[in-house]
């Protein structure tokens, strides 16, 4: 596989800092969005709906986009998706700003902004790739881990202090502002797209199937792909239901679980910095699969702590944003490493819906469960499990030669295609 030649790191850091951020932006929205469904509702459920509408699109609507972020230009789609999403937040502004808001309301916002967001988030990471030179992969992983986790140092505590000096039109307003310099890099910076085979010819269905078969070609892909919809079915949740547990467990407030938030953002810039100095171990599928241990062991400890260790929740808190960034960064350089330009699009959409397909079951568990017996007791649920099946998955030997099984099918596959086996 080859990038684009030419001066790659001003390109690439130019739209991604435009798109940096636009994180913030949303980042700092979606936490007042998050903290006023907390105060109206005082309802664990309520959140874990909240977060089910993040996820539903990701599941039903992204193996198809993926398909057609293959087929389409994807500056283009960039554009497009980032303008959409302004759409929804200027029309819920509206709302705030007439007082005629509902829970609903804020709920189906949440939703319509995930699906045109399931089309940006492939087309950005399959772009990436064709921007940056493999062997710098996961340093720029790292480094957009180290962003995500700028994003709610920043977000959390300027949430916290916009949502009490300010109407929830006026915060709105901030992703609209942020939106518009994430979208003016993309008018003037080209961003490169892979060479399609007569796609016009080719059924949409048939496109998708073709991101199947690759991953069920790719020994322990699919191991791995079921790992991670434990842990999304189990973990997810957990971080959902975080404003429930500062409030009703540790009896704090906005200002608590901002700190919580934000050291966990913390974390993730210095996990996303140290992966992008260290790089990870050489096998990444080993730097993913230690960080979900150490996650495991930390979401546990919140779960565990008395009431008056608020101090050491926030330790855990700085750790889980550590693992995060290690975990994710790794993931993402493997993938953008090993899966061939032109089905990125398709195989990232395929991976991210799979991953995330038992969330609303763990959702709709969650809720329920936490208003019935408390909060505290899914961190435990979810936390003691995934530790076991961390240290599990770190002995199937699939999994661990999981890039070098990539690399030999790639090759088998390109040998194909030279024959004119595969078409």
């Amino acid at each position: 596989m080859t990038v684009t030649n030419g001066p790659w790191k001003r390109r690439f850091f130019t739209i991604w800092g435009g798109q940096s951020i636009s994180l913030v932006g949303s980042s700092l929205v979606q936490f007042a969005l998050v903290w006023w469904l907390t105060v109206e509702t005082g309802s664990g459920t309520v959140l874990a709906l909240g977060t089910l509408m993040g996820v539903l699109p990701m599941i039903l609507i992204a193996p198809w986009a993926g398909a057609y972020i293959d087929r389409w230009d994807r500056r283009r789609t960039m554009i497009i998706a980032d303008s959409l999403v302004s759409l929804v937040a200027f029309l819920l502004l509206l709302a705030f700003a007439a007082g005629t808001v509902e829970v609903w309301m804020v709920l189906l916002a949440m939703l319509v902004r995930a699906t045109f967001s399931g089309f940006h988030w492939p087309a950005m990471q399959a772009a990436t790739s064709m921007m940056v030179p493999e062997g710098h992969l996961a340093r720029i992983g790292g480094v957009n881990q180290a962003m995500l986790g700028l994003a709610n140092v920043v977000a959390a505590p300027a949430g916290a202090v916009l949502i009490v000096m300010l109407p929830m039109w006026e915060v709105l307003s901030v992703d609209l502002i942020t939106a518009v310099i994430a979208i003016v890099p993309l008018l003037f910076i080209s961003v490169p797209s892979p060479e399609r085979k007569a796609s016009n010819e080719r059924s949409l269905r048939k496109e998708m199937m073709e991101g199947l078969s690759y991953l069920k070609g790719w020994k322990g892909a699919l191991s791995v792909i079921f790992l991670f919809m434990i842990a999304n079915l189990l973990l997810s949740p957990a971080f959902s239901l975080l404003p429930l547990l500062v409030i009703d467990h540790f009896e704090g407030g906005a200002p608590e679980y901002a700190t919580i938030e934000a050291l966990a953002g913390i974390g993730m810039l210095a996990g996303g910095l140290a992966l992008g100095l260290w790089g990870g171990f050489k096998r990444r599928i080993m730097t993913m699969m230690v960080f979900t241990l150490v996650l495991s062991v930390g979401v546990t400890a919140l779960g565990l702590l008395p009431a008056d260790l608020l101090l050491i929740a926030f330790g855990c808190s700085l750790i889980i944003g550590i693992s995060l960034a290690m975990l994710n960064g790794s993931m993402m350089a493997l993938m953008q490493s090993t899966v061939p330009f032109d089905m990125q699009g398709r195989v990232f959409a395929l991976i991210s819906s799979g991953a995330t397909a038992m969330m609303p079951v763990g959702l709709l568990l969650a809720g329920p469960l936490s208003d019935l017996w408390g909060v505290r007791v899914w961190y435990i649920i979810a936390g003691v499990p995934m530790a076991i099946l961390s240290m599990i998955f770190m002995t199937i030997p699939s999994v661990i030669r999981l890039e070098e099984n990539a690399r030999e099918m790639n090759s088998q596959r390109s040998a194909a295609e030279g024959e004119g086996i595969v078409k």
